[in-house]
Formats: C-alpha cells, sequence, structure tokens
C-alpha cells in the first residue's frame, strides 16, 4: 500500500484535501495516480475524508508554486479562489516559500498573494484574482425572469440576482445574488462538480463585478457566503479583482492508496490538528 500525507484546509468552509508534491516519494505516486479517482474517494463525506474536491501543491518553474485542482467529481477546475489562500498559507507555514508576497500558477494564470501574517500564522490572504471577463451576449438588466450575467474569473460563472431560477448555463458556476445594500451582497454557490459549497472565491469576486458592473453596489463589497465573508475590491472596466479572506488548516493524516487498483482506497490514518 502507497502512503499519501495530506493536510486538510479550507477557505469559509469551502473545504479541499491538499497535497503537498514538493516531497519526492508523494510526486511519484501521483505521477502514477489516476488523479480523477482519487479526488472522488478522498472527497466522499462518508467513505473518505470528505471535501470539495482535491489539490495538488507542486513546484513550478514559473512561479513559488504551482496549484491544480480537482472537484469532488473528479473534473479539474481552472481556479479557486479559497483553495489558493489556503495553498499560500501552507507554502508560508511549511516553510516552502517565507515571502509573504508570493506567486502561483494556476490553469487560469499566475495569481499574485499577499499575505497577512501574525506571529508567523498566516491570518488572512489578499488575492489579485486577475480581470473579469463579462460576455456583452449575457448582460442582462439582472433583474429579469430568464436574465444572468456570465462573468468570467480564470472559471466561468452565472450571476442570478434572484432567488430561484428555472434554467441554467450548462458547464458554469451558478450564483445566486441578494443586494443587501451598496456595500454587502449575500451570495450562495453551486459549483461544478461539487454541488452547493459554503463558499466560492471566484463566485464571490463574480457576484461583485457583475453588481459593481450593474450599479447595484459600490466598488468595495462585502460578500456573505454561508461560510463566511469575503473582501473584494474591483475599480471597473480593465482593473483586476482583489479578494481577501481566510485560510484555516483542520488536521493533517496519512492516506492509503491500494497498488491493486487506482479506485480502492482507504483511510489509514487521521489526527486532528485543532
Amino acid at each position: 500500500m502507497k502512503i499519501l500525507p495530506f493536510i486538510k484546509m479550507h477557505g469559509l468552509g469551502n473545504d479541499y484535501v491538499y497535497i503537498n508534491c514538493f516531497l519526492k516519494t508523494t510526486a511519484e505516486i501521483i505521477a502514477k495516480t489516476d488523479l480523477a479517482a482519487l479526488a472522488r474517494a478522498v472527497s466522499d463525506r462518508h467513505f473518505g475524508i470528505g471535501s470539495d474536491g482535491l489539490v495538488l501543491i507542486q513546484p513550478s518553474k514559473e512561479a513559488d508554486a504551482k496549484m491544480r485542482i480537482f472537484n469532488a467529481d473528479g473534473s479539474e477546475a481552472e481556479m479557486c479562489g479559497n483553495a489558493i489562500r489556503c495553498v499560500a498559507k501552507y507554502l508560508f507555514e511549511s516553510g516552502l516559500c517565507r515571502d509573504v508576497h508570493m506567486q502561483i500558477e494556476t490553469l487560469a494564470g499566475i495569481r499574485s498573494l499577499a499575505l497577512h501574517v501574525d506571529k508567523e500564522i498566516v491570518d488572512q490572504v489578499t488575492v489579485n484574482m486577475g480581470k473579469p471577463v463579462i460576455r456583452p451576449e449575457s448582460i442582462q438588466s439582472g433583474l429579469d425572469p430568464i436574465g444572468y450575467t456570465s462573468v468570467n474569473m480564470g472559471n466561468p460563472h452565472a450571476v442570478f440576482f434572484r432567488d430561484t431560477v428555472s434554467q441554467l448555463p450548462e458547464n458554469t458556476n451558478i450564483e445566486f445574488v441578494r443586494v443587501r445594500n451598496a456595500k454587502e451582497l449575500d451570495v450562495r454557490v453551486i459549483e461544478r462538480g461539487s454541488g452547493e459549497t459554503l463558499a466560492c472565491g471566484t463566485g464571490a469576486c463574480a457576484s461583485a463585478v457583475a453588481a459593481i458592473f450593474h450599479d447595484l453596489t459600490e466598488r468595495n463589497v462585502t460578500v456573505h457566503l454561508p461560510g463566511g465573508d469575503l473582501i473584494i475590491q474591483w475599480k471597473g472596466n480593465t482593473s483586476p479583482v482583489f479578494m481577501t479572506g481566510p485560510a484555516t488548516e483542520v488536521f493533517r493524516g496519512e492516506w492509503g492508496l491500494k497498488e491493486s487498483t487506482k479506485d480502492e482506497v482507504q483511510c489509514t490514518k487521521e489526527f486532528k490538528n485543532e
């Protein structure tokens, strides 16, 4: 049986199983593993560790590290705002990168991060989420029965300013948004490949961008998600979006990967971290 050390972390309840592929033995195992099957196995909340997906923390030739994300259904995602904050926290606290300003490579491109550190512990992380892309053909008032605003934050989002909807765009992430006031939004997210999650960083950014675009809020917005709050800033036009929020480690453990089949796995050891 092959042993994979893992770290369970979350950003506002959006939880992932993280694997440090800077470790040579771990990287060798990962290179020979069906990652989609592994993601499905570890994400199972009854028979696995339980998470919204799997994140690999890998070396990068272009940045301080590379992040690969696999949803709970095994599909690979381009970007995750909550996950990248956790990756930054792990890199700093483990000593892999001790710079409070770091860059992390993703399928959506390289993202720059600023870490807020208190007594050697990363408390908050601000992420340059890149420039949003709004599809002109999808722009509606944001309030009619079928209209939505399509915002790409490295991954696609459809933002609805209502409580319910009868038709949903395929292969995209869905946000249902209620405007509290000019400075606050209530957001619920359905993520492709994972279902409804407690928080979504790119979804919070997409919601804020859509609200600002439709002049529903100011340019500095607090997004209230079921798992907690994110601060989103966007100056508009071609400016990048900045997201600030926490990252939390839950526990560490070891995952046993049977060599007989890539799909048969079991958890052999876990211990509570905090």
